[in-house]
């Protein structure tokens, strides 16, 4: 099987590429981590005017159609500029709210997702407690263990501060808020959301991955010790050659799993994925020498990122067990 982009989602992916590299959105990035949340909605905003958000969505709600394939090409993007907010979450909750199948309830919500008019957040049953960004999100949608989708009500508690500060979270309130649905349709449509989220979560670290390695390969063809650059030195070499190789590895696990949406095959992707943006990042670290620790450097807002981004949506170890009960007979 070929895991390759067509030339029409190859270009979606260039575009969105384009549109990244002039936003700004390191300075959106610092701007999250402050609270100020405006540079992050302009960039929603240029964001859904590629359709972007349209892709976890059917065309009976102002989608594009469920496309998975699509979106992970998208969510690499976006992982690459290092994008803040809760986009993995958004288009986690269309997913839900399409495959839940109450229509006045994807009236109700979808079309807002669609356009880029509002953030919405998500926590599930054997998942994180905690809600990302809930203070900049006009809906916060939990599904408990009863299998109740509720539309929760906003959290009494500060914003807390995770390794990577543009990830604000907070944990919604226990009680109240609006029951939306309940049974074994949000049992099931919660299952599917899960997975989106984890192969999307796959995506974003694919791209933390290759900005790190990306901005790593720049520095060390600058940095220069015993009068050569030490990107010549032998070992530096080694450590990026692993390091591309682990990202290169990960990448056709994402086009398999966005292909099949098996939770084995989401669950390898989201796997590797993570584990090869935590070694980017632990090579950038180490081949910066100090500077690579500022906050001034931009190269920070990825750093950061890499660690929370491997563990959100499945941990190692939770994905781990995942792929083995897929391959476990009975």
């Amino acid at each position: 099987m070929r895991f390759l982009p067509t030339d029409e989602q190859a270009d979606f992916a260039r575009t969105l590429r384009s549109l990244l590299g002039s936003a700004q959105v390191p300075a959106a990035v610092r701007a999250w981590a402050d609270g100020e949340h405006g540079p992050g909605l302009a960039l929603r905003s240029r964001l859904a005017g590629t359709g972007l958000f349209a892709l976890a969505a059917p065309e009976s709600y102002e989608g594009a159609g469920l496309l998975p394939l699509e979106l992970a090409l998208g969510f690499v993007e976006l992982g690459r500029a290092g994008v803040p907010g809760p986009v993995v979450e958004s288009a986690a909750v269309s997913v839900l709210l399409s495959e839940l199948g109450d229509e006045a309830l994807a009236k109700r919500f979808l079309p807002g997702l669609v356009a880029g008019g509002a953030w919405a957040t998500l926590t599930l049953p054997g998942g994180s407690p905690y809600a990302l960004d809930a203070d900049a999100a006009q809906y916060c949608f939990t599904v408990s263990a009863a299998a109740e989708l509720r539309l929760a009500a906003p959290s009494s508690g500060a914003a807390l501060r995770s390794t990577d500060p543009a990830r604000r979270l907070s944990r919604p309130a226990a009680a109240g808020g609006e029951l939306l649905a309940a049974g074994p349709a949000v049992a099931h449509a919660a299952g599917a959301a899960g997975r989106w989220a984890r192969l999307l979560t796959a995506a974003q670290c694919l791209g933390t991955g290759e900005a790190l390695l990306e901005r790593t390969v720049g520095y060390v063809k600058q940095r220069t010790q015993f009068g050569a650059p030490i990107g010549s030195f032998q070992a530096v070499k080694h450590r990026l050659a692993d390091t591309l190789l682990a990202l290169e590895f990960a990448r056709p696990l994402v086009w398999a799993a966005a292909l099949s949406l098996a939770p084995g095959d989401v669950a390898a992707a989201k796997l590797r994925c993570g584990e090869a943006a935590y070694r980017a990042a632990m090579t950038a670290l180490q081949l910066h020498g100090a500077v690579g620790y500022t906050e001034e450097l931009d190269l920070s807002l990825w750093l950061r990122k890499a660690r929370p981004l491997r563990d959100a949506w499945g941990t190692p170890s939770e994905c781990r067990a995942e792929v083995l009960r897929s391959v476990t007979p009975g």
